[in-house]
């Protein structure tokens, strides 16, 4: 064997420890335990814990006053949110709004003051908070009652925040377990025929039909925990809980809260009056340290356990058939190096079979080279941004507690990474013999750009017309794409300019004749190795995409990064893996068409991601109307797209690379 032969042999393997490495993060998770794959016990940048005292030791450093703030209302029936003052509940009078950060105003978290004002460990019983009037015969009442009434029957459910923490509803379903959400619905509705809707199963006395029944009453229970053992005047916050009621106070003067529940019928034709109450009670938690305070909205989440065994099922079995793909590529590789390596006479070389023949056409330039430069460039941007955005979350520079942090890491890395974007697309365009680098850079900087933010001016003109808190403001539109004008666009003319001066130099030189390729059975044509090729990277990834899905259209939080960060790497070491092997079947065919082949192979997992979010909204989600529906969609196609990039790019490096190593240690005459 030729020393070439010889180094393959003994260097090949090094493709292999990814692997172990895997196993190795696996075990270390174990050993944790279920806390560190959710990264959620530590955030090194800790928002400043707030300290709380009663009204009579009240300093500068110690509060007695604990604020609610809220947050818009969303529905699993409908994905136009709304602000909390869009709907007629008791405002602030001294109205104050938080500062957003980029991310809260992408996702329009608009977060408020309101008129719940609490004193620290003082129990308050049936506070009155206001009163609203409805009389049908003013129209502008009569539209504020039906857009209530609307918003019951959609099931629209508030979310509330106590010293930055979501304030969760936890109610008893059967077997006697409890099952809790950080919100809680704005009422219930009871249909014609009389079946109980939604929240209106848990209290027999929503019994009439075609009546809604108004959640004008909560009991709040907040815990605290005593921080300093010399000091016992100073507490921290670490959970708040809720329990909403319906009460018809027929005296505003003189509150029970008690007695029948809130009614307003469906056919409401005379004045109405509503009297939104309260009661808070304080209570200590010896146990329960603020460090770990966000606790209580993790053992809230429901699923947990279910999640945590899928995902070491899937990671057992992902392992598994990736470790078995890799020997088996490596070691048949490895034989058939060996084999053209012994080659000593000319009549052995005639006798050449499998992709040692296409040696002279296997780097080939593509068909449509500039579209496919394009592509791997955005793609790169795109990966870089998704393994840090991960990686900071999960060392907890990217807090849970701190909204909009996460999306404002994303979006502001992707306007930065446009220097990768530009040098990968401008590069991989010259290796493609490619001349026109210009044309190709604005190709890589406004071609899938344009497409997202065509897509998101469409569905920001629909929230607008539909009134929903989720619209971006035409000063925040223009905003973006000044960034992205101004800084992502000049960095990756930057990155394809210093791209463009050099190229992947090729280990074997290009046939000026095509060879001739022959015929192929079915099962080695590309769409069948693009079916098969994306089945295992969504495998995978299907579970966490199921809860993803339901972090962000059944609005729970989802703050399982750990998971989600193995998941990832797991994700592109099964992709780039498939696709090596797909490649080598094909080329063992004297297939040599391999790039866009290597590209598509991997990223048709993105064809059963929109098959799965299909699926998703059809049994899952209880959405009707249109705009629902194309906001929807249209948000689903985002996320297809970059998945299409990433895993794309992905795959097409790994075949890329592993290809160059092949023929750059076998013998060519």
């Amino acid at each position: 064997m030729s020393s070439r032969g010889s180094y393959l042999g003994t260097n090949l393997w090094r493709l292999w420890p990814a692997l172990p490495g895997l196993w190795w993060l696996l075990g270390l998770g174990l050993l944790l335990g279920p806390q560190a794959a959710l990264c959620a016990p530590f955030y090194l940048p800790r928002l400043a814990p707030v300290n709380f005292c009663e009204a009579d030791r009240e300093t500068p450093t110690c509060k007695s006053s604990v604020a609610l703030f809220v947050n818009r209302l969303d529905s699993v029936e409908s994905v136009l949110p709304y602000e909390h003052n869009t709907f007629d509940f008791c405002q602030d009078s001294g109205k104050k709004s938080p500062s957003e950060n980029l991310g809260q105003v992408l996702f329009g978290g608009q977060i408020t003051s309101s008129p719940y004002k609490f004193s620290f460990n003082k129990t308050e019983t049936c506070i009155k908070v206001c009163v609203k009037s409805y009389d049908t015969a003013n129209e502008d009442q009569k539209k504020k009652l039906d857009f209530l009434k609307k918003g019951i029957q959609l099931n629209y459910q508030h979310h509330w925040i106590i010293d930055n923490m979501p304030v969760i509803w936890c109610r008893d379903i059967e077997g006697r377990e409890k099952y809790c959400t950080p919100g809680f619905p704005i009422g219930c509705f009871v249909t014609k025929s009389g079946i109980a809707r939604d929240a209106c199963v848990i209290n027999l006395e929503f019994n009439k039909s075609n009546t809604f029944y108004l959640f004008n009453h909560v009991d709040i229970t907040i815990t605290y925990h005593r921080e300093n053992e010399t000091n016992w005047s100073i507490a921290r916050l670490v959970s708040a809980r809720l329990d909403p009621k319906s009460y018809k106070h027929s005296d505003e003067n003189h509150l029970t809260c008690h007695g029948p529940p809130m009614e307003i019928p469906g056919e409401y034709t005379d004045k109405l009056n509503v009297t939104y109450t309260y009661s808070v009670k304080f209570e200590e938690n010896k146990n329960n340290k603020s460090g770990s305070r966000w606790n209580y909205v993790l053992e809230s989440m429901p699923e947990t356990n279910i999640q945590w065994f899928s995902i070491i099922n899937s990671f057992v079995i992902i392992l598994f058939l990736s470790g078995m793909v890799a020997m088996i590529t490596l070691k048949t590789v490895h034989k058939d190096i060996t084999r053209y390596n012994q080659m000593r006479f000319p009549e052995d070389a005639q006798k050449e079979f499998g992709w040692k023949l296409v040696h002279g056409d296997v780097f080939r330039p593509p068909r449509s080279r500039m579209l496919l430069s394009a592509f791997l460039g955005q793609g790169i941007q795109v990966l870089i941004m998704t393994f840090i955005t991960l990686l900071l979350v999960c060392l907890g520079f990217l807090s849970p507690a701190n909204r909009g942090a996460l999306m404002t890491c994303a979006v502001v890395l992707w306007v930065l990474l446009g220097t990768s974007a530009g040098y990968v697309s401008a590069k991989m365009y010259k290796t493609f013999r490619g001349v026109q680098w210009k044309t190709n850079f604005l190709l890589t900087a406004l071609l899938c750009p344009c497409v997202i933010f065509v897509n998101l001016f469409i569905m920001n003109l629909i929230l607008w017309v539909e009134g929903s808190s989720a619209a971006i403001s035409f000063g925040a539109l223009i905003g973006i794409f000044a960034m992205w004008l101004g800084i992502s666009v000049p960095l990756t003319f930057l990155g394809a300019y210093i791209g463009s001066m050099g190229k992947f130099k090729h280990p074997v030189h290009i046939n000026q004749v095509p060879r001739q390729i022959p015929q192929q059975t079915f099962f080695r044509k590309p769409l069948f190795g693009m079916i098969i090729g994306g089945v295992l990277p969504f495998g995978c990834t299907f579970i966490q995409l199921f809860f993803i899905l339901n972090s962000i259209w059944s609005h729970q939080m989802y703050i399982m990064f750990g998971f989600l960060f193995l998941v990832f790497i797991i994700l592109l070491i099964t992709c780039s893996e498939a696709t090596v092997l797909l490649c080598y079947f094909h080329l063992c065919a004297e297939d040599y068409h391999w790039w866009w082949r290597a590209f598509f192979t991997s990223s048709f997992m993105a064809v059963y991601l929109f098959m799965y979010t299909v699926y998703y909204f059809i049994t899952k989600l209880q959405i009707a109307d249109v705009a629902s529906t194309i906001l929807y969609f249209g948000s689903s196609m985002i996320m297809v797209l970059i998945f299409f990039l990433f895993t794309g790019t992905v795959g097409f490096f790994s075949c890329f690379f592993f290809i160059t190593k092949i023929y750059s240690v076998v013998k060519v005459d």
